[in-house]
């Protein structure tokens, strides 16, 4: 009786931990799901700022001719 009780009980506790580790995970991919997009957004901002830069710049040198 002994040994099924304890197969029993690591089975659930296996499945206990392996639900643990899946959690984790869950919420470590949405924490990384809103660093990529804040990234994105940060490089969509550089970009917008490096365009209107460029922009400047052209019409500085058209200025000079």
């Amino acid at each position: 009786m002994f040994w099924p009780m304890l197969a029993i009980a690591l089975g659930f506790l296996g499945i206990a931990v392996l639900g643990i580790l899946g959690i984790r995970v869950f919420v470590e991919a949405q924490r990384l799901g809103r660093e990529v997009a804040r990234t994105t957004e940060r490089i969509n901002r550089a970009a917008e700022d490096l365009e209107h830069a460029a922009t400047d710049l052209a019409r500085t040198g058209e200025a000079l001719r």
